[in-house]
């Protein structure tokens, strides 16, 4: 009788002790469109380097990128970008941007990336929320079975994590949208029926933020108490905002971020 009595409380016990883990605050930074290349080779290489310096102050639990590692998707831009990367002290999970797999990817483009960078679509966890990294280009333009296969696997991955009650955050490069739920399709967005059926999924799955990138300018938007939010870049902005990125505070009731500019001027003084 005492033994049971003591497995139970032990039980009950990890059980808080779990539950506690899970309702811990974090924090983590978006970054978008480190692109090496785009406002300037050697430009963007001192920006994505000085976002790390700031990264590893900040020390949060992790950084995401939300597409266009490089500009021009190479051996050498891709070696500059991982040396970089390495400097950087905590986890870092990328998403595939255009530039990165291609406006219309292709096995080739795939394959390049997926050997070079990793995968271009998974999830992960942290203190009881799920990530969801998303490669947006196979919504963008449909591959085929690629696109079958990436689709399938986003639907399936956000029910399993709704299943588990994990509130749900989902990573890519495109916006789902720019201005209003219903606009026809343009350059930065995803088509009006892929679109449907993303934010149809979203809306009964928990997802509580979609984070994204491409626009090279900020884009905040509300949907069904879903968060948009597409940041500034580390590499050009048209909207002549400053270089930086994005510190996401998340607690068991709130959920907010802010923008992190980047410390130039010390660097240029170097």
């Amino acid at each position: 009788m005492r033994l049971n009595t003591l497995i139970i409380v032990v039980l009950l016990a990890f059980c808080f002790s779990c539950a506690e883990k899970e309702q811990q605050p974090f924090s983590f930074v978006q970054l978008c469109d480190t692109q090496l290349g785009m406002g300037g080779y050697a430009h963007d290489i001192m920006t994505f380097k000085q976002a790390v310096v700031q990264i590893n102050e900040l020390n949060p639990d992790f950084a995401v990128i939300c597409g266009d590692l490089v500009h021009n998707a190479s051996d050498s831009s891709y070696s500059d970008f991982l040396e970089i990367l390495e400097t950087l002290n905590v986890p870092c999970h990328l998403a595939p941007g255009n530039h990165d797999v291609g406006n219309i990817p292709n096995d080739t483009t795939l394959n390049y990336y997926r050997e070079t960078i990793g995968k271009d679509y998974f999830d992960f966890q942290n203190k009881g929320y799920s990530f969801i990294v998303t490669n947006t280009q196979l919504w963008k333009v449909d591959i085929g079975s690629e696109s079958a296969k990436h689709d399938k696997w986003f639907e399936e991955t956000l029910k399993n994590q709704e299943a588990k009650k994990l509130p749900i955050f989902v990573i890519g490069h495109y916006p789902i949208f720019l201005e209003d739920p219903e606009e026809e399709e343009k350059y930065y967005n995803i088509p009006p029926i892929k679109r449907k059926w993303i934010l149809d999924l979203f809306k009964s799955n928990n997802v509580l933020a979609y984070l994204s990138g491409h626009t090279h300018k900020l884009l905040v938007n509300n949907y069904e108490n879903i968060q948009f939010v597409s940041g500034e870049t580390t590499s050009k902005n048209f909207d002549e905002r400053p270089y930086g990125f994005r510190l996401w505070d998340v607690s068991s009731d709130t959920i907010q971020h802010q923008f992190i500019s980047l410390e130039l001027s010390k660097v240029e003084k170097e």
